[in-house]
């Protein structure tokens, strides 16, 4: 019995002996757990060529260098109809006219760059077209008339002008040098959250997203060669600025794919020497001068290579000439490969529309292309849409037109009838403004802007020159006046 308790008695040392030393091993094992984890190394993350914890990723420079150059811009746009005027028997009764219902007039925002102490600029075409009226907020909350030096819904690009010098303006970066893969940061008034800062990288350059019209009707040829980027762009951001980690424009932000309407992952923006070349026409000229090459191109691709037998999968393919173009006449020929334009290749059509959209009429340029697997240059000279080296001048709107309806006099027996001194009659509407604006056949205009009207001539000398926003009054035969207005 002794001895079997003695077994016990070892066996119960043994075991509590074991459990002590697993139970201080642990705990070392904990204690050198969490120093390990402790001393785990933290890397910053930085940019290319960054060696310090002081030169890690920080773009409060290029915010504090742009953001005071972005402003908010606001839109009103006329009514496109008018609510019928209210029929008030108590007031007619004293004489008074019925007042037209009230009215809120359509409104938007989005965004614009200074590019000028002086008071230039840059902004989206979408972001003003058809405007009535353009308000223009700076970051320190001035707020200015803007006026409309031009548009180019070709680029989706449009120049204003406010009245206000010694601005801080943004400077100019250059676009084709922006990498794939580098920082860039978004400036403008999301949701009208003024003067908001987001980053991304260049995500990928001469993106075509078939968002412009193409109606060569109206003169519109629609050039796209995005940038791509990651950055958060969100409505009220259109027009804003795309910059890179200096604080330089390279950009103009313009769109996002999305299919909520709202930032998905995908921005896109015009890129700055596309939208330099198109401001500086617009502020010569009022009219962008637009080049052409004279072909018709294609991507080449590794199906189209082998079916023509081209060795290198590079350029653009030319599948046809147009007949007395700039590029028959340098004696580009169909099966051509275009590898360069100038100095900067081109790899897709994109991106050879919009180095040739950076050249005016009358510039002549260094044509690279492979013909046959051989490398030619040739010179060629580039042409307006009419086929010639002039400069497109700004048409004249004809008012007359632009309102859209055909007028006649009114007789001294209507004129007493109704009880009014002068008056010129609506007698047929079209597509125009008057129709826009909700007037009706019949109606008889007797002031625009207050200025009394008699004849076309009288519309004509009021309406000349006029921006903004035109009053028109007058009466219906039946007696009722009425008020309406629109924007030229």
């Amino acid at each position: 019995m002794k001895k079997i308790l003695g077994v016990f008695a070892i066996a119960g040392i043994g075991g509590f002996t074991a459990l002590g030393l697993n139970h201080l091993l642990n705990k070392q094992s904990d204690v050198q757990s969490s120093q390990m984890a402790y001393q785990m190394p933290v890397n910053y993350v930085k940019l290319p060529g960054a060696s310090a914890p002081e030169l890690a990723v920080d773009f409060t420079t290029a915010a504090a260098s742009s953001v005071h150059s972005v402003v908010n811009v606001k839109t009103t746009y006329p009514l496109e109809t008018q609510n019928e005027y209210l029929y008030d028997p108590f007031r007619d009764f004293f004489g008074l006219h019925g007042q037209r219902q009230p009215q809120m007039a359509p409104m938007s925002t989005g965004s614009g760059v200074i590019i000028s102490q002086d008071g230039y600029i840059a902004t989206n075409n979408h972001v003003v077209e058809g405007a009535d009226k353009i308000e223009v907020t700076l970051d320190d909350k001035r707020s200015y008339t803007a006026e409309i030096i031009g548009r180019d819904p070709s680029t989706d690009l449009a120049l204003l002008k406010i009245k206000e010098e010694g601005l801080k303006f943004i400077s100019y970066g250059n676009s084709d040098d922006v990498k794939v893969g580098e920082w860039a940061l978004a400036v403008g008034n999301p949701f009208n959250l003024t003067s908001t800062v987001t980053a991304g990288i260049i995500s990928a350059k001469g993106r075509n997203i078939n968002i412009l019209s193409n109606d060569q009707s109206k003169g519109q040829f629609p050039v796209e060669a995005y940038l791509q980027t990651d950055a958060a762009v969100n409505p009220g951001n259109s027009g804003g600025a795309l910059v890179n980690a200096k604080g330089e424009l390279i950009g103009i932000n313009s769109a996002i794919a999305s299919n909520t309407g709202s930032y998905t992952g995908y921005s896109f923006a015009i890129p700055v020497n596309l939208a330099r070349k198109v401001v500086a026409d617009l502020l010569e000229f009022g009219e962008v001068q637009r080049a052409f090459i004279g072909l018709s191109i294609a991507d080449l691709d590794g199906k189209l290579a082998k079916e023509k037998s081209i060795n290198h999968i590079k350029g653009v393919f030319v599948k046809g000439v147009i007949a007395g173009g700039s590029g028959e006449d340098a004696g580009i020929k169909e099966g051509d490969v275009v590898t360069k334009i100038g100095e900067a290749e081109v790899n897709n059509v994109p991106e050879l529309q919009e180095q040739i959209s950076r050249y005016r009429p009358g510039n002549k340029i260094n044509v690279t292309l492979n013909r046959n697997n051989q490398e030619k240059i040739l010179s060629v000279v580039l042409k307006n849409k009419d086929g010639n080296t002039d400069v497109v001048l700004k048409p004249k709107v004809e008012v007359v037109s632009t309102l859209g309806a055909t007028f006649e006099d009114i007789t001294k027996d209507d004129m007493k009838k109704l009880g009014i001194e002068n008056g010129l009659k609506v007698t047929k509407l079209g597509a125009g403004k008057l129709l826009s604006a909700g007037i009706k056949e019949g109606f008889i205009i007797t002031n625009v802007d207050k200025k009394k009207i008699t004849t076309i001539e009288d519309i004509k000398i009021t309406l000349e020159n006029k921006k903004g926003g035109v009053l028109i009054e007058g009466i219906y035969p039946n007696g009722m006046r009425a008020y309406y207005g629109f924007g030229l």
